[in-house]
């Protein structure tokens, strides 16, 4: 009928509109006899499920000025394209409540902080090679510096998660971004200077990386609804995977064209920036946001819990630790992660060593891994959402999913054992990653189901243990295969028995009832 409408009208010579038509089609056309017009104005408006709802309401009989007209040069736009009329009215659509809303600047600037922390974590080991020929640094002095950055890491995960809970997830957020993106820029001024010097800066780094998981949590904890909180928790961990193969992939780039100095200069400025606009754009909480609407203000207060005890009450450590349920949660969380760093760490050396892939190839087969996990880990948690919306029990969806991640990888490495073919082993591996980033809407979710007024301190002791496979299980591989070079099956078979084990004890004792 549209159609017919604009050919009606386009013999009357003109197709008319307004400056305020439809969004999502043609202009608005005259009626068949071409001679009463009516203005009309677009209106967006939020559901009750807080949807934006475009629809146009009639001003009254008038005729508009014509917006394009038809001659026998075809088409004719009577206003100049990227007028300053146009201009307004696009940013006005553009910053409308109804389409940009608070959570979604919330999540997405938590999204591209993991992208960035992840491209800072990872730079060191692209440049390692060239920084350890021109600092004549011996294999020990190597896995000192690299090593550095864990250390940090592992003493801030329960500080870090107290001090989010208590003041706040946005203010340490921004010191640890503040903190790893200042490391990163001094990196290259540092290690010129000492070694003890380096290393500090390689701690410190780790320190602000520490932090901003725990932080997140408490961020995610106020501001995602339960039935949003599966995607935007595995949307912001992808940033992680993403981070990792921009890292890997613009890293050698920057290296072999303008030095490796650059490369901390260059991501470390990225995180100022972040930070400047972190703390100018986002709201700690919904109800102290500058910027939120009363229509999503009230979304998110109907679907997220107030918080039910108060930290100057102190957290409740006798409760917490003789919790079956955490203590599932946070043996779980030591499974998957056992899975994560062992692969991950020794995947080029894999490629290499067992598979006969060149050193180039090795480099750009790593990234694979790092793409299937991103893919995942949007996929498990729209899954996720969409089957609690469909009134599927949180319970059981978060022990699906974390099935999936445990069982999913387990199966892919057992086949992996069996067989010899190069590209059907690379595929098995990556599908290995990729389902095991399925936790993200299981163990990664759980922290905010059982605790969501002390998720950031559940999350920083989880991702303490969670840390030791990083330093264990790394190094534990690296023994098993200097003492036996070919035993990547013994390796795998490691593997498995952890997601097996991790499997059983969150699918029996794991809850997503409100235990703090």
């Amino acid at each position: 009928m549209r159609q017919k409408e604009l050919v009606r009208s386009a013999t009357c010579g003109f197709v008319y509109g307004t400056s305020s038509q439809r969004l999502d089609g043609p202009a608005r056309t005259s009626s068949s006899s071409c001679k009463r017009w009516t203005r009309r104005r677009t209106v967006v408006r939020l559901s009750s499920e807080n949807v934006p709802i475009v629809r146009e309401e009639d001003e009254g009989p008038s005729k508009p000025k014509p917006i394009v007209s038809v001659s026998s040069e075809g088409l004719q736009p009577t206003e100049r394209v990227g007028s300053r009329k146009q201009v307004v009215q696009f940013l006005r659509i553009l910053t409308h409540p109804a389409l940009w809303r608070e959570r979604v600047k919330v999540v997405v600037m938590c999204f591209i902080a993991f992208v960035i922390t992840n491209v800072d974590r990872v730079n060191i080991s692209v440049v390692m090679m060239p920084l350890s020929r021109y600092y004549d640094w011996s294999p020990v002095t190597v896995g000192l510096v690299q090593s550095a950055f864990f250390w940090g890491y592992l003493l801030t995960q329960i500080p870090g998660g107290y001090f989010a809970d208590r003041y706040g997830g946005k203010v340490v957020f921004a010191f640890g971004v503040l903190t790893w993106s200042t490391m990163t820029m001094l990196f290259p001024y540092l290690v010129d200077r000492s070694l003890a010097l380096t290393l500090i800066s390689r701690g410190l780094l780790g320190v602000g990386e520490g932090v901003i998981l725990p932080a997140m949590s408490q961020m995610v904890s106020k501001w995602i609804r339960v039935t949003e909180r599966s995607r935007s928790l595995g949307f912001i961990y992808s940033g992680i995977y993403l981070g990792s193969i921009f890292g890997l992939a613009a890293s050698p780039n920057l290296t072999m064209s303008i030095g490796w100095y650059y490369v901390f200069y260059i991501f470390g400025s990225l995180g100022l920036v972040w930070s400047v606009l972190w703390i100018a754009l986002v709201g700690a909480t919904p109800k102290t946001s500058k910027f939120i609407s009363k229509q999503e203000l009230r979304y998110i207060s109907a679907g997220v819990e107030e918080s039910g005890t108060a930290l100057g009450e102190g957290i409740p450590w006798k409760k917490l630790f003789t919790s079956r349920p955490f203590w599932a949660l946070m043996i779980s969380h030591f499974c998957l992660t056992w899975g994560y760093f062992v692969l991950l760490t020794w995947t080029p050396t894999y490629f290499n060593s067992k598979l006969g892939f060149d050193m180039t190839s090795s480099a750009f087969l790593a990234i694979i891994p790092w793409a299937s996990m991103f893919i995942n880990a949007n996929l498990s948690g729209f899954l996720a959402d969409f089957a609690v919306s469909r009134g599927v029990s949180t319970n059981t969806v978060r022990k699906g999913m974390q099935t999936i991640g445990f069982l999913g990888p387990a199966v892919c490495l057992g086949l992996q054992t069996v067989t010899s073919n190069p590209a059907l082993c690379v595929v098995l591996l990556a599908m290995a990653t990729g389902l095991g980033s399925f936790c993200q809407a299981g163990v990664y979710s759980n922290h905010q189901d059982i605790g969501p007024s002390i998720s950031g301190v559940l999350l920083g002791i989880t991702n303490t243990a969670a840390a030791i496979p990083g330093i264990v299980g790394v190094f534990l591989t690296g023994l098993i295969l200097d003492t036996y070079p070919n035993a990547w099956n013994l390796v795998f078979y490691i593997t498995i028995a952890f997601y097996i084990l991790g499997t059983l004890i969150f699918n029996n004792f794991a809850t997503t009832e409100r235990l703090f």
